[in-house]
């Protein structure tokens, strides 16, 4: 019968395995799926922008990113709205229901909603009580029809998934070879 010697430093290596994969490989998986669900969903944006920080427009798609954590044992990888733009990316992909728009008495101070536009537009008087919206008035309130929703997340995820299993599989096997684990994890989006 034959006898097996065994490595020590080999065998303590494959204890090790499974730890080091959970904490230096599958989380770098997981993003390398989720990044072909953003790129998509980025894609179907296309060009739209909304209001930024002090007037300026930013690209809604710039607002895509993935985030990847640990929780109850899971490693969950995913693609969010985050910065500049996100507000509206939501409404986006869910749409708004027809509202009413006007000044919030909690941010009146007892004030008229003329005098929060004269306060705005800097002492107008020939705008006479109207609530503006970008610069135009509209009124004290102003009804708003709505908006449809135009998904641009969930038909990235329905229809990039296979490709996102296999860029995790990719990202899988680029880091594990017959040395052992090579490369270093890459990180979240900023």
């Amino acid at each position: 019968m034959a006898k097996r010697r065994s490595n020590a430093n080999a065998l303590r290596k494959l204890e090790e395995l499974p730890a080091l994969l959970v904490e230096r490989v599958l989380p770098g998986a997981a993003r390398a799926g989720a990044r072909v669900i953003a790129q998509d969903a980025k894609a179907r944006l296309g060009g739209k922008r909304a209001d930024g920080s002090g007037g300026s427009k930013v690209l809604i798609a710039d607002a895509v990113k993935v985030r990847s954590r640990k929780r109850n044992g899971l490693i969950v990888a995913r693609v969010l709205l985050d910065g500049p733009g996100a507000y509206v990316g939501r409404w986006i992909e869910y749409g708004t229901r027809p509202h009413f728009i006007s000044v919030d008495p909690a941010y009146r101070a007892g004030m008229t909603t003329r005098r929060i536009n004269k306060q705005i537009k800097g002492g107008d008087a020939a705008l006479h009580g109207t609530l503006m919206i970008n610069g135009k008035p509209v009124g004290t309130t102003v009804h708003h029809p709505g908006a449809t929703a135009h998904p641009f997340l969930r038909p990235a995820l329905d229809t990039k998934e296979a490709e996102a299993k296999a860029a995790a599989q990719a990202y899988i096997k680029s880091r594990i070879t017959r040395a052992g684990i090579v490369g270093s994890d890459e990180g979240d989006d900023q």
